[in-house]
């Protein structure tokens, strides 16, 4: 096993738990929440500004200085200057790379297909799902989420936040089929056939790079 997974997912899909149980098979890592704790361990912010910042979109017009300033090294000054939105993200992208070159993993989130862009052995995936079955699950996971509309409310909360964060910091659009290379309905084959579908297809993928 050689391949990094990123998974992009609709809130409710299963994407996490699809994330931990393919880690577990390959007895590799799932970085979700996990990825939060070492970037702010590494960049030295408090976790919980990391925490409030994250998949959170910015309407910040810095956006192209960020960028460049990433793209060409950024500089104490410039870095000082920028919004906390945006040395979170180039925090959570430097920790990113860093966990890639440890080796295969999966990353669940964060624009983490972006930020390995440069890196050929990712393999990029995006979990959806029919919303009956969203709703099920997110009624069976949180106490709080007791109604059928609450479970919409907080999946279209939730996703459009996931959206506009990915859309703003990477040059995609998230959910958008070629933004990826394998996008699955978990409904269809459930949690577990979803994760023996994405086994089958890795080691087909790895396969294709051996031949």
């Amino acid at each position: 096993m050689n391949t990094i997974i990123t998974i992009g997912r609709q809130f409710g899909s299963g994407g996490r738990e699809i994330g931990e149980k393919l880690a577990e098979h390959f007895g590799i890592k799932c970085y979700d929440k996990e990825l939060l704790s070492r970037a702010a361990k590494e960049s030295g912010f408090c976790e919980e500004m990391i925490q409030n910042h994250d998949e959170r979109p910015t309407n910040s017009f810095l956006y192209n200085l960020v960028m460049d300033t990433y793209s060409f090294g950024y500089n104490a000054s410039s870095f000082v200057d920028m919004p906390i939105s945006h040395k979170v993200f180039l925090a959570q992208f430097d920790t990113i790379k860093k966990i890639a070159d440890e080796g295969p993993c999966v990353i669940v989130g964060r624009c983490a297909d972006y930020a390995l862009a440069d890196y050929d052995n990712v393999l990029n995936l995006f979990i959806h799902g029919n919303e009956e079955c969203k709703i099920k699950r997110l009624k069976e996971r949180f106490d709080d989420i007791t109604t059928d509309d609450k479970a919409r409310e907080m999946m279209s909360k939730k996703d459009k936040q996931r959206q506009s964060y990915y859309n703003y910091y990477s040059s995609k659009k998230w959910g958008r089929a070629d933004s990826y290379d394998l996008c699955i309905n978990s409904s269809i084959l459930g949690i577990d056939g979803t994760v023996k579908f994405i086994i089958q297809y890795i080691e087909d993928f790895e396969n294709s790079k051996k031949a």
